[in-house]
């Protein structure tokens, strides 16, 4: 029993020593949000592919089919449960044993208590009583019955007296007997034959159990063995969670910058591309604008130019002429009383011969332009293509910004492998389990050196149950010769005294079957009663409570052996008997070829979540994993010169423009006055003169303002060049007059869109960003998690499997119940039931024994 406790000890230290890895930790379960209102369930996390553990190859089948002689086993069992009928007393002997703690004293019984336990296993065993009495009665009863049946048959009486009666019935008297004395010989054959079978089971099982001895010791060798290299597996796959973690921590640019944009697409990117697209939609309605404007304010300024060169020539001849004219007006002729009035009147005139719309006077647009022109400059429609190639950078910038975290991180998980391989060996494992192999083949050497021992005291129970057998067998011979002979001589003919030698052989062997029969039959009953007794008993209070596991309830229960300590077993193994370990529990999981860290509870000895906390994902490294952050909120889709730029547009003096004065010069006519008419006034008026120099010198001013009219009016009112120039002109002033108060707006409504699409980017983005960390950060945390998990699934089914401990008591009740109780149990069933047999026996050789030999006397009929 040391050698199986430290065996258990030895093992718990190996099993401890791989349970080196991660706890799943409770935190860290926030949930990915999309947005603020919507919960994201995290994506399915990568399984982990840690192989498979090095798995032991168990040789034993502890199985037991005992073919052809199952149906006589079955048969005893059937026997006894009618001799027994009653369940298993389970309580029974638990209070039996927990009242007899101290011992058994004979005084003790006289308790009430004790009396009455006493009065119920009486009960439980009036089956085995009944029939123990019944053997017993047989054995004392038999030699007496011989001895008086003896005497009585040397007084002539009994049979004894060696005369016989004739009877008209003879014949059929003799045929009974001999039939019935044949029907008891086959059956009591058979009995014989039953016993010489369980006997002959016995010795053949010998082998068997030798074999399962040699593949049970090396089942636990290979148990030993193996158990090394899976603890050396399971600390080694550590490195596979490792590289999982560095290699996602090493692409976590790609990794986490493809997350982000998948769920961007789906949601932020949407509402991106609709503001980047009303961004857009109100840039180009302004850049349109701003287009449309520099156009104008083109078209003004040179339509400005080409007006006011025209119109500077046609004030200068007016002018020449009108001051030529007023010379002409200052001749002294003037002065005479009947011409004075034409002349004042023409003088009066005079004013009107000037031009009307003068551009001279209208500012030019040059700063105007010169603002337009800078603004035009910003490329406006890019910012679009750079609020897409933001996120396009996403992944360089999660690892710029996450590259001291990866570092710090590769560093504490090869720190946290080397704890790990240093803890994994502080337990010599491997020498003390290679002492445990060589426990064992010292073990096996000591068993197998009792094997001839074994053979010889199995030759010995075998000669003696064939001695047994033989005695009967004896029996048997003189009954069967004695069929024989006085079948084979019986003579009808022959009178009783003169019956033939044969058949008077013939029935002294079957007076000397009675005999032997009397000699021997108390013999094998006492013979049969003892064995019936310990093997019945041991079947019903061991095998049949081994086999359904009661027998395991008992050993469990709790304060069996002492009334502080609850458990037996761990009590036993551990010295802490309040681990909720059974028998039973251990025996189950190891017959599910389950782990010995599961069956024997070492949870309870070493705690591996509170080490695999401490180790593989402990409070460290999870504060390093909570600094991985990532921040967009730098992002800019229009700078602050451009903004600038924008801000100059809006205040670029277009709408500063006096346009009524523009409007009013263009609407106005080239001059004031028709030169035509004016003409056609003053030589009518010069055709009032008194004919002379005077007439002649207006009438040749008329014809010098009508050159003028020809030469410069017309051409202004009707070449192309200055009638588009005046057109263009008054297009232009319009429409700047009708746009220059939208683009402050439209400039307000591009910084409006541009702001709303950067706060889409820093906030909402952001937050998917943030979640999507989050996300990544509990996939690294999840495959500690899958490490974690898969050592305690290895641990629970797959390390130091203890198959072999379940099939060594299985072996033990094969052994122990299959091949020797039931066996005995059947041996005395046939032995008994030839004894039983004996009975009839002997009375039909008696009677028919009389029909047989040869007489003294006998009846003498006279006519």
């Amino acid at each position: 029993m040391l050698w199986t406790r430290w065996l258990v000890l030895l093992l718990w230290w190996g099993a401890t020593s791989a349970e080196q890895q991660a706890d799943e930790r409770d935190g860290h379960r926030a949930e990915v949000r999309s947005d603020p209102r919507r919960q994201r369930s995290p994506p399915p996390l990568e399984p982990l592919d840690f192989g498979f553990v090095p798995a032991a190859v168990y040789e034993t089948h502890a199985y037991y089919e005992p073919g052809t002689i199952g149906i006589l086993f079955h048969m005893v069992h059937a026997f006894l449960y009618v001799v027994q009928p009653n369940s298993f007393p389970k309580d029974l002997i638990v209070r039996i044993i927990q009242q007899n703690m101290g011992g058994i004293k004979i005084e003790e019984w006289r308790k009430p208590e004790n009396v009455v336990l006493l009065l119920q296993w009486i009960h439980y065993e009036s089956g085995f009583l009944i029939c123990t009495a019944f053997g017993i009665v047989f054995v004392v009863l038999t030699p007496i019955v011989a001895t008086c049946f003896c005497m009585c048959r040397c007084c002539d009486n009994c049979g004894g007296e060696m005369h016989q009666r004739q009877r008209k019935n003879a014949d059929c008297h003799r045929g009974f007997f001999t039939a019935s004395l044949i029907a008891t010989t086959t059956f009591i054959i058979l009995g014989v034959l039953v016993a010489y079978a369980a006997n002959h089971n016995v010795s053949s099982q010998i082998k068997s159990t030798r074999r399962l001895i040699n593949t049970n010791m090396r089942d636990l060798k290979t148990f030993a063995n193996n158990t090394p290299s899976q603890i050396e597996y399971l600390t080694a796959q550590y490195t596979t969670a490792k590289n999982k973690v560095l290699s996602d921590l090493d692409n976590i640019g790609p990794l986490l910058g493809a997350r982000i944009h998948s769920h961007l697409e789906k949601e932020v990117v949407p509402a991106l591309d609709a503001a980047l697209r009303m961004a857009a939609a109100k840039v180009e309605s302004a850049i349109k604008a701003m287009r449309e404007t520099k156009e104008a304010l083109e078209n003004v300024s040179s339509a400005l130019e080409i007006l006011q060169e025209g119109m500077g020539k046609l004030q200068a001849s007016l002018a020449g002429e009108r001051s030529s004219l007023s010379n002409t007006l200052s001749d002294p002729a003037c002065t005479n009383g009947a011409v004075s009035p034409t002349c004042n009147t023409i003088r009066s005139t005079l004013p009107q011969l000037g031009i009307n719309a003068d551009f001279s006077k209208l500012p030019n647009v040059n700063y105007a332009l010169a603002n337009m022109n800078n603004v035009l400059k910003i490329d406006l429609s890019n910012f679009v293509q750079k609020g897409y190639a933001s996120f396009n950078d996403t992944p360089a910038l999660v690892k710029e910004q996450t590259r001291n975290i990866v570092t710090g991180v590769k560093s504490m998980l090869d720190k946290i492998g080397n704890e790990i391989t240093a803890f994994s060996k502080m337990f010599p494992v491997e020498s003390s389990l290679a002492n445990f192999t060589i426990f064992l083949n010292d073990r096996h050497k000591v068993i197998e050196s009792f094997y001839p021992q074994v053979d010889q005291m199995d030759f010995y129970r075998w000669i003696a149950c064939v001695t047994l057998l033989c005695t009967v067998v004896l029996i048997l011979a003189f009954n069967m010769l004695g069929l024989l002979c006085g079948t084979c001589g019986y003579d009808k003919q022959a009178s009783p005294t003169t019956r033939g030698c044969l058949s008077n052989t013939g029935g002294n062997l079957l007076m000397a079957g009675v005999g032997f029969s009397f000699i021997f039959a108390w013999g094998l009953m006492g013979v049969v009663t003892t064995l019936f007794v310990v093997g019945g008993n041991v079947e019903k209070l061991m095998c049949e409570p081994l086999a359904n596991r009661q027998l395991f309830k008992i050993i469990d229960t709790p304060f069996l052996v002492h009334p502080e300590k609850r458990n037996f077993l761990p009590g036993m193994l551990f010295q802490n008997p309040n681990i909720d370990l059974t028998l039973g529990s251990m025996y189950r999981e190891c017959y599910e070829n389950n782990g010995l860290y599961h069956a024997l509870q070492l949870e309870n000895i070493f705690n591996i979540n509170s080490f695999l906390n401490r180790t593989v994902y402990n409070k460290d490294l999870a504060k390093v994993f909570e600094g991985v952050q990532v921040d967009l909120k730098d992002i800019s889709l229009l700078d602050r010169a451009s903004r600038d730029n924008l801000m100059n547009f809006a205040n670029s003096g277009v709408g500063e423009i006096d346009y009524p004065a523009y409007l009013a010069e263009v609407n106005k006519g080239v001059t004031v006055v028709d030169l035509l008419s004016f003409c056609s006034d003053l030589e009518d008026q010069a055709d009032q003169l008194p004919r002379g120099a005077l007439e002649n010198a207006l009438k040749g001013h008329a014809s010098s303002i009508r050159a003028i009219h020809r030469e410069q009016v017309v051409p202004l009112e009707q070449a192309m060049k200055y009638v588009r120039a005046r057109s263009t002109l008054s297009q232009s002033i319009k429409l700047l007059q009708r746009t220059s108060n939208d683009l402050p707006v439209k400039v307000t409504n591009i910084l409006s869109a541009i702001d709303a699409a950067e706060y889409l980017i820093t906030h909402n983005a952001s937050h998917v960003v943030k979640q999507e960390t989050k996300v990544f950060v509990q996939s690294l945390e999840g495959y500690f998690k899958q490490y974690t998990e898969w050592v305690k699934n290895s641990l629970t089914a797959e390390v130091a499997q203890c198959k072999p401990i379940s099939n060594m008591v299985d072996s033990m009740e094969i052994v122990a119940c299959s091949f020797i109780i039931d066996s005995v149990n059947t041996f005395w069933m046939g032995l008994g039931a030839c004894c039983i047999l004996l009975i009839p026996s002997i009375i039909f050789s008696v009677k028919l024994a009389k029909y047989y030999r040869r007489m003294d006397t006998e009846d003498v009929f006279e006519e």
